[in-house]
């Protein structure tokens, strides 16, 4: 086995291979800032496969999300109608992840991410991104056509986004999900 599948077995099971070193990291990480830039990928195996490189414009950012329900804040309204503070959204944990690195990032775009721990509290996701105006990134074939996709984790074009999207099942069941479930609903 080489040393990427040696890296992916431990992280099959971190709780188990890694011990105190996975408890410790996790007390670490609760108390870092939400968004974090790395010098390095955290899960190198997993970075690799979704299109990191070791080069200048390409960094990794470790992301903080919160468990639970997505809560808006109480509204002023007096209405009954209006006071629904719960929200029933369909956009996944790792989505808004993304979303909110590539908001503290804006010069950038985000290639991918991948998760890298949970808590009974919050999520942590490691989002991949890449500067768009950077000449190596330029000079890159494939980071050099993402680049040129300006906001693509808002618009649902990242690997997470497409999961929340539907876009990843197809025939029976999903038959609303293309070209989007609001252009389908249109249509009707």
């Amino acid at each position: 086995m080489g040393l990427y599948q040696h890296i992916a077995k431990i992280w099959k099971q971190p709780n188990k291979n890694l011990g105190q070193v996975w408890h410790e990291r996790l007390i670490r990480w609760r108390r870092e800032p939400t968004t974090l830039r790395l010098d390095r990928p955290t899960r190198l195996d997993r970075a690799r496969s979704l299109g990191y490189k070791a080069k200048q414009g390409v960094f990794v950012v470790r992301q903080r999300v919160v468990r639970g329900g997505h809560i808006r804040p109480r509204p002023l309204s007096r209405k009954p109608k209006k006071m629904t503070i719960r929200l029933a959204l369909r956009k996944n944990y790792q989505l808004i992840a993304e979303e909110r690195a590539n908001k503290h990032y804006p010069n950038c775009e985000v290639l991918n991410s991948y998760n890298v721990g949970s808590d009974g509290t919050y999520y942590w996701y490691e989002i991949i991104l890449i500067d768009r105006d950077h000449p190596a990134v330029k000079a890159d074939n494939v980071l050099s056509l993402i680049a040129k996709q300006k906001g693509r984790v808002f618009r649902g074009l990242t690997s997470a986004g497409k999961r929340s999207r539907g876009l990843y099942w197809k025939g029976k069941g999903v038959e609303k999900a293309r070209p989007s479930r609001r252009a389908n609903k249109r249509l009707q």
